[in-house]
């Protein structure tokens, strides 16, 4: 069957929408995605990482340094590398390099807690989680430029959406065998997932170098230093605002963590609602994230928008609830804060992903991928105070701050241009 027809099916495009060797790139895009987007489900530091060290009796500093180290690690090293992904001419050989060395660390990562334990085990996974995170963080600054020179506009939304949502089926299966207690879970059967996520990484990365990406392009050679990277950041006030409000929308990223403490308000077990929650928020990836691409393709400033105003309304109405319940009843009440909460991320990041690759240039694209996320990195680092303003306040007080600072950026994006418009 030809590969548009596959593609049309797939996501209700008319098949005369696009040509073969477009269909055959959006294919290769969404199986790519799939494997890397499924294989962070297997090594979530939030919960299969931290799971594992804490039973190998790692240090608790080791535990706490897991998700800093993969989340800043993943974005502060892009603008470094924006400069070789901008004088690459076939860009998608960054991506699959850095998809390669995921699935070396993965390996690693399973191999060093199958043999190791405590001290020895922590600081080796934290070690080589740093070194996923600095690969993902080539294949984040060189995706975005690939995407744009792969697939036209209008239907990367769709695809990034679609290999989104089959991932988050895969999350969603493995999250349910472990609450049927299809299998243990213990340390080698983790271990095993991890080793399953290397492999995942690196099948993507050789499907990638598959892509029919046009090399008749050379790279720019304009950057002679910092300054000249970070040009945009002075000079284009999209890029500001655009900043902006991402920066304000991360919230929508670090308010989970809140909810889980303030549905233990009420003596809940935190183990007894783990797994409820996980299923909650791997179904609205399920159940949101093509649909959220699908919007973004018309208008990602709206998305942006809509999703920044939904997390402002749900992280509004769970802090009110948790303030007045002292918690919020349960595993069930807690499941669908999560669920909600999941769904505006899910747009927040679907909108923000294809605004950015919609509205910079080819040649300056990986320069604007790296800008922001190297400031967001920055911003994250220091959401980590939100935890001592939580001890200080209160986890229900500080998901309404939450929402006041979501609907902030929710206005802020509203000041973006409609750069889906051709």
């Amino acid at each position: 069957m030809p590969a548009r027809r596959i593609f049309a099916r797939l996501t209700d495009t008319a098949p005369d929408a696009l040509n073969d060797g477009e269909a055959r790139n959006a294919l290769i895009h969404v199986m790519a995605l799939t494997l890397t987007k499924s294989a962070d489900s297997l090594i979530d530091p939030k919960l299969v990482l931290s799971w594992l060290l804490n039973a190998l009796g790692a240090p608790g500093v080791v535990l706490g340094a897991l998700v800093p180290v993969r989340e800043a690690g993943s974005m502060l090293p892009q603008l470094a590398l924006a400069r070789q992904v901008e004088q690459s001419t076939q860009r998608k050989r960054i991506w699959a390099a850095g998809a390669l060395v995921q699935g070396v660390a993965a390996s690693g990562i399973a191999l060093a807690v199958l043999t190791l334990e405590g001290s020895a085990a922590g600081w080796t996974v934290l070690a080589l989680l740093a070194l996923l995170a600095v690969a993902r963080s080539a294949a984040s600054v060189s995706y975005k430029n690939v995407l744009a020179r792969t697939i036209e506009k209008g239907r990367r939304g769709t695809v990034t959406g679609l290999a989104a949502s089959v991932a988050s089926v895969t999350a969603f299966a493995f999250g349910l065998l472990m609450a049927l207690g299809v299998f243990d879970v213990a340390v080698p059967v983790l271990a095993g997932a991890i080793a399953l996520a290397g492999a995942g990484f690196v099948v993507a990365g050789l499907l990638f170098l598959r892509l029919k990406e046009p090399d008749n392009e050379t790279g720019t050679t304009d950057t002679n230093g910092i300054g000249d990277l970070i040009r945009p950041l002075r000079e284009d006030r999209q890029l500001q605002v655009f900043i902006a409000a991402r920066a304000a929308l991360t919230v929508t990223a670090l308010a989970p963590p809140f909810i889980i403490m303030l549905s233990s308000a009420q003596g809940d077990g935190a183990l007894d609602q783990l797994g409820p929650m996980v299923m909650a928020s791997t179904a609205a990836a399920v159940l949101s994230s093509y649909i959220w691409g699908r919007l973004s393709d018309k208008s990602s400033r709206q998305t942006l928008m809509l999703a920044g105003s939904l997390a402002a309304l749900a992280l509004f109405l769970t802090g009110l609830a948790g303030a007045a319940l002292d918690g919020l009843g349960g595993a069930s009440g807690a499941g669908l804060a999560i669920f909600v909460a999941q769904i505006a991320y899910e747009g927040v990041r679907a909108g923000r992903k294809l605004h950015l690759t919609d509205m910079a240039e080819d040649d300056f694209r990986a320069r604007y991928t790296a800008l922001s996320n190297t400031l967001i990195g920055l911003a994250l680092m220091a959401g980590g105070l939100f935890g001592l303003a939580a001890d200080r306040f209160g986890p229900a007080a500080l998901l309404m701050v939450f929402a006041v600072i979501s609907l902030t950026g929710a206005v802020i994006a509203s000041r973006l241009d409609e750069v889906q418009k051709t």
